[in-house]
C-alpha cells in the first residue's frame, strides 16, 4: 500500500446536499483522514451559497481556502470580497456564510477544535446516504447508513428512518424513529414536521 496520497479536486465526487446546487466534495473520506475535518464545497451558479450561514459555538475552528471561482463571505458584519487563493480564518464564535461570485466556485474547508482528539463528523454518513439516492444510487446511500447506523445514536437512527421512509420500507423507517425516541426525545420533535417520514406518519405507532 502507497504511504501517501494524492488527490485532485476535480477527481472528488459531487454530492447533491439540497435543492438550490450546493455540491459537497468530500475529500476526508476520500483520503481516509482522521486528524481534522477536510471537505470542499462548490455552487455551480453564481449567487448560490457555497458555506451555509453557521457559528461555531464549542471553540471549533475552521480554516476556509477559496480553491477556484469567486467567493463573497460575511463573517459577522464584514462583507470580504475572496478571489481564488484566499485564506480566510473564523475563529469559534464568528456568524459566518459565504455565496458564489463566480460560477463553479469551490471553497475547501479545514476544520478541528484545539487540544480535543478529532471525531469524524456523523453528518458525514447521512449526508452522502441522501445524496446518492438523489442520484439514484440507493445501494450505495444504503451503504453509508449502514456506516451511520453503526455508532448507534438517536441521529443515525432518525436519519435511517429517512432513508426508509423514502424508499418505500415503512416497517423499518417506524423501527428506526422509535429507537431513534428511545435515545433521545429531540427525534420526536424533529418528527412532526418531516415530510420524509410522511409515508409513515399515519401509522399508529408514530411518535406523536
Amino acid at each position: 500500500m502507497s504511504a501517501y496520497e494524492v488527490v485532485h479536486l476535480d477527481e472528488l465526487e459531487r454530492l447533491p446536499v439540497d435543492d438550490e446546487g450546493l455540491l459537497w466534495r468530500p475529500l476526508r473520506r476520500r483520503i481516509g483522514l482522521e486528524a481534522f475535518g477536510s471537505n470542499a464545497w462548490t455552487a455551480a451558479k453564481a449567487g448560490d451559497r457555497v458555506v451555509e450561514e453557521h457559528k461555531e459555538e464549542d471553540g471549533h475552528e475552521e480554516l476556509y481556502f477559496v480553491a477556484s471561482g469567486r467567493a463573497t463571505f460575511t463573517l459577522g458584519d464584514e462583507e470580504i470580497d475572496a478571489p481564488p487563493g484566499t485564506v480566510i480564518f473564523a475563529p469559534p464564535g464568528t456568524q459566518r456564510a459565504a455565496t458564489a461570485a463566480e460560477p463553479d466556485t469551490t471553497v475547501v474547508v479545514f476544520g478541528a477544535k484545539p487540544g480535543v482528539p478529532h471525531k469524524v463528523s456523523e453528518w458525514e454518513d447521512t449526508f452522502a446516504a441522501y445524496a446518492y439516492l438523489k442520484l439514484g444510487d440507493e445501494e450505495q446511500g444504503r451503504k453509508a447508513i449502514a456506516s451511520a447506523l453503526e455508532r448507534d445514536t438517536w441521529r443515525s437512527h432518525y436519519h435511517a428512518a429517512c432513508f426508509e421512509s423514502l424508499t418505500g420500507n415503512p416497517d423499518q423507517a417506524l423501527e428506526h424513529l422509535l429507537r431513534a425516541v428511545e435515545l433521545d426525545a429531540k427525534a420526536r420533535e424533529w418528527a412532526q414536521d418531516d415530510r420524509d417520514l410522511d409515508s409513515i406518519r399515519d401509522r399508529p405507532e408514530f411518535p406523536a
